[in-house]
């Protein structure tokens, strides 16, 4: 089981540098918790690949920066389309 442990996490690192996805996204795409990803992402991948975490952790950075952004919008979005 560890090894498909260390496996997902290589595979979630490289689908998050290859899409800029949100851990939400990459949660969705795998069918795993965003919990998951994250502890995947976070944790285990810095002692596999620690090349692939410190990208990885690049785009997250950019997503959790921007994340208040996106929920901005997503509001505006839902009061617009209510008729306001």
């Amino acid at each position: 089981m560890k090894g498909a442990v260390e496996e997902r996490a290589v595979t979630l690192g490289e689908y998050i540098l290859e899409n800029k996805a949100t851990v939400r996204a990459a949660a969705k795409q795998f069918n795993v918790s965003k919990s998951t990803v994250h502890k995947d992402v976070a944790e285990r991948l810095r002692h596999i690949e620690p090349q692939l975490y410190r990208e990885v952790k690049k785009v997250l950075d950019v997503n959790k920066a921007q994340r208040h952004i996106r929920g901005g919008l997503a509001t505006k979005r839902k009061y617009s389309a209510a008729g306001h």
